[in-house]
């Protein structure tokens, strides 16, 4: 159990290592979480059984011509051209790379992380105003970064807005699964955990929303997360 003095609502997570992390507010009491553990006892058991059944196998890349990079989707293959202009670019739907930038590999992947935060966050953006009022929620703050084992999280802020933040790898997704996470974080707004009241008010916005989440489990365990290797 972890004690953050930012937070304010109960939070259970699964780690990449398998282990649980149950994040509390200062002075939560051991019968609220308690509570908290049993009304998310099926969310808890569907990701510990959908975790032995399809371990993950998340890929490496290497920054080399005619490497592929997922997009909402789509697959798009890497050029590295000579005398490309700096940082990572969309041209004729190829991913263009400098030839000086593919061979420092640590930069290349700051760089094409980059690029993956920049264009969620303009893809979000416009994605949020939907979801939030057919939700009835006020459209909170939205930042894209690496959120380590979640592909996204909500926390309240001091007036009534909050922070949702998303993960950058999530964009490799198609939409309509980005589209679920935006939505599932959204119902944290009104309701924390993952017990009954908040499934039925996400499936209020999303009708087939356990349909989706286990398509996100599956195709989820294989984006890629920033893993690379050097070219030969």
């Amino acid at each position: 159990m972890a004690v953050s003095a930012r937070r304010r609502r109960l939070g259970l997570t699964v780690e990449r290592d398998g282990s649980l992390i149950l994040r509390v507010p200062p002075g939560c009491d051991a019968e609220r979480a308690e509570v908290f553990l049993r009304e998310g006892e099926t969310w808890l058991a569907d990701k510990l059984r959908l975790r032995a059944e399809h371990p993950p196998a998340h890929p490496v890349r290497a920054f080399r011509e005619g490497e592929t990079f997922s997009y909402l989707g789509r697959a798009y293959r890497l050029r590295v051209a000579d005398g490309a202009e700096p940082g990572v670019r969309m041209v004729a739907g190829r991913l263009v790379i400098s030839e000086r930038l593919a061979r420092d590999f640590v930069a290349t992947r700051r760089a094409v992380i980059a690029w993956y935060r920049t264009r969620g966050q303009s893809w979000a953006r416009g994605r949020l105003q939907p979801w939030a009022a057919r939700m009835e929620v006020q459209e909170p703050d939205i930042a894209v970064r690496d959120v380590g084992n979640r592909w996204g999280t909500y926390r309240p802020g001091d007036g009534a807005r909050g922070t949702m933040a998303l993960h950058w790898a999530l964009f490799q997704l198609p939409a309509h699964l980005v589209d679920y996470v935006i939505a599932h974080e959204l119902a944290h707004i009104k309701v924390s955990g993952h017990g009954a009241d908040y499934w039925a008010l996400l499936r209020q916005a999303i009708p087939e929303c356990e349909e989706r989440k286990e398509e996100l489990d599956d195709l989820g365990r294989r984006l890629w997360l920033g893993g690379v290797r050097e070219r030969p």
